[in-house]
């Protein structure tokens, strides 16, 4: 007699959530860069650092290491709360062509105060943010260790197609 063997699913293979990052690009430094750390701490609940200029730009009247932007990472739980309330914002809906061939999405929220608990509030007023979202697989910490650096297999990469899926069963995102 043969005995029936159970697949079991290689846990290796298991897509999760790796990181949320917001970032407003500002393009000047002053009071606007305290205005928006204040919406992004008011956002993920996190402390926003900000982002500085790699390269002079005179015709916009930018300096090299003048801040120009603010960002902010989340990971974990707070990252999977956030990207259910940024998703709410956007209808629950991301176009297809947000969708790198790594596992990556980006979209961006036209206006802060569309997404879920956050209120207008006079002095912040009304500010645009991008929204990346990393997808990762047990074992992708290789490429960044200090001993032994090595690439991802091919199969263990994360296709366009996988990170839809995992978007769409975990968060109930519809790809446009």
């Amino acid at each position: 007699m043969m005995n029936m063997v159970q697949q079991t699913q290689n846990i290796m293979k298991e897509i999760r959530l790796e990181k949320v990052v917001l970032n407003m690009g500002v393009g000047k430094s002053g009071d606007i860069i305290e205005i928006s750390k204040k919406a992004l701490q008011q956002i993920s609940g996190n402390k926003p650092n900000s982002r500085n200029a790699k390269e002079t730009q005179r015709d916009w009247g930018v300096r090299k290491g003048e801040p120009i932007g603010v960002a902010v990472t989340s990971r974990g739980a707070d990252a999977k709360s956030l990207l259910k309330r940024l998703l709410e914002a956007k209808g629950n809906q991301i176009k297809g062509s947000s969708f790198d061939n790594f596992g990556n999405v980006s979209f961006g929220v036209l206006e802060h105060i569309d997404i879920p608990g956050i209120k207008y509030d006079p002095k912040i007023g009304i500010l645009g943010l991008d929204v990346a979202v990393s997808i990762t697989r047990p074992g992708f910490n290789i490429r960044f260790r200090s001993k032994h650096k090595a690439k991802i297999g091919k199969s263990h990469k994360i296709t366009s197609d996988e990170a839809k899926k995992f978007l769409t069963s975990e968060f109930g995102v519809q790809i446009v």
